[in-house]
């Protein structure tokens, strides 16, 4: 059964890189200033055109990277945050720990004048600490004594605190400048705005440290998917598992949206896919979620900014076209 489970993984993850990398070819040649695909080799051997080399270099690759990595971290923080919750229906964009790190880094735009370039490496730290508090207050509204956390009032809580958090939004949007209110717009929607080399080294860090712990906390997600009765019967210590996990899965999220805006539905379906596709235990899925998570966002953003010609179309609304009726079904599926 395990071997069939990972030859299947193989296979699967193989098929997978290959879409991702694809996606990546034609995220970088699409665009306003085309690169053409058989140029893109002679160009990162230094025989480009200045041109080429700065519409490479400088706008598209950095673009590229920033959104897988961004895809990769939503999409584990939702395996987690449904490992964690036992709700199939947890993402971190629906159950408002993006909109708390928004808020956040909102604030924190203000605070700066907009000057958030200079402060790159920050972002991913203020997201994580105002998605944090967001975080410990639905944990803390969803937990009952002697029964532990309820997954369906888990959801509940999390969509009411993240229609709260909007409300905060709006009002922010109403006192700011007009010239900070199209960051603040841009946010909401999704509009991948840190796209410049620092954004991407600034997530790096938090992928590096949160990415091996949870592939090592595999096991204790396995377990946890399970009856609460289950794992206290095989000695789990559940509430330091769960909020060490939960530490993790903001952490990536927060990070993520620091410099993409409020993506959500990311840590939703690439989940389910990989489940579907190799099976539910994490060993397995893990790392075909974290390509399927690259691949969304990638091409999310590809589609709009190929899509309209004479404007750009968040990747936060295209996801969520795609992402809505996912939800539904899946609510559908689970009722």
């Amino acid at each position: 059964m395990l071997n069939a489970g990972r030859k299947k993984q193989r296979i699967w993850l193989f098929v997978w890189l290959i879409l991702t990398l694809a996606i990546f070819v034609l995220g970088i040649s699409l665009g306003a200033a085309s690169v053409s695909i058989d140029r893109i080799l002679p160009i990162l051997l230094g025989d480009g055109s200045f041109k080429e080399s700065f519409v490479l270099f400088s706008v598209r690759l950095p673009r590229m990277f920033v959104l897988a990595a961004a895809g990769m971290a939503l999409a584990l923080a939702g395996a987690v945050l449904q490992g964690v919750t036992r709700n199939d229906l947890a993402d971190p964009g629906i159950i408002g720990i993006n909109a708390g790190a928004g808020v956040g880094i909102t604030l924190f735009y203000l605070i700066v004048n907009g000057n958030l370039p200079n402060f790159a490496y920050v972002l991913p730290a203020v997201g994580f600490l105002s998605a944090m508090f967001t975080a410990l207050c639905i944990y803390f509204f969803s937990y009952k004594r002697n029964i532990g956390v309820q997954p369906i009032q888990f959801i509940l809580v999390g969509v009411g605190v993240a229609s709260a958090l909007s409300g905060v939004m709006i009002i922010l949007i109403s006192s700011a400048e007009r010239s900070d209110v199209q960051f603040i717009a841009q946010w909401l929607a999704g509009s991948v705005w840190g796209t410049d080399w620092p954004f991407f080294w600034a997530l790096v860090p938090w992928l590096v440290l949160g990415i091996p712990f949870i592939f090592y906390k595999a096991n204790v997600l396995n377990v946890l998917a399970m009856t609460e009765q289950t794992a206290i019967g095989l000695g789990m210590n559940i509430g330091r598992e769960r909020l060490q996990l939960l530490v993790v899965a903001v952490a990536l999220a927060a990070a993520a949206v620091s410099v993409t805006g409020g993506i959500a539905f990311i840590g939703l379906m690439a989940p389910h896919i990989a489940k579907q596709l190799v099976g539910p235990r994490y060993q397995f899925f893990l790392p075909l979620t974290l390509c399927i998570g690259a691949s969304l966002l990638m091409l999310a953003d590809t589609i709009g900014r190929v899509a309209i010609s004479t404007a750009t179309v968040p990747a936060g609304i295209v996801v969520a076209c795609i992402g809505a009726p996912y939800f539904l079904y899946l609510l559908r599926k689970n009722d």
